[in-house]
């Protein structure tokens, strides 16, 4: 899995940022490591040099594998606490799309009618018995 990391000329978007939000992301986000291929995060302060509350915004794009991409934003007090956010909301939302991919996968298994080879596999295992 790819992490990309941007931000905002109003963000000072050195080296140690960039990898202390990928350590978060690879550790909030490993169980998903074979859906995903990429993740995008984009850091941005809203409203510049002014101080006004949640002005910090994080919005974080992943693409999953065979999937249109899924983003989410969150909105927060420092640039820490928006990309947390947003990871946050990611996490619940990759839970909720390859939940429901997997519930597919499962339920097509159980109620495909057997194939022709199912057939003879279950015939044979009768005549030896």
């Amino acid at each position: 899995m790819q992490i990309l990391v941007n931000s905002d000329n109003h963000i000072d978007g050195s080296e140690a940022l960039t990898l202390k939000v990928q350590a978060h992301i690879k550790h909030k986000l490993q169980r998903f490591d074979e859906h995903l291929t990429r993740i995008e995060i984009h850091l941005n302060d809203e409203n510049a040099h002014k101080k006004n509350l949640q002005d910090k915004r994080c919005q974080a794009e992943a693409r999953v594998k065979g999937r249109d991409p899924i983003s989410v934003t969150h909105n927060a007090d420092s640039v820490q606490l928006a990309y947390e956010g947003a990871v946050e909301k990611l996490t619940h939302a990759l839970d909720h799309i390859i939940g429901k991919a997997r519930e597919a996968r499962v339920k097509q298994v159980f109620t495909d009618e057997p194939s022709a080879d199912d057939e003879a596999a279950t015939e044979r295992l009768s005549n030896i018995s």
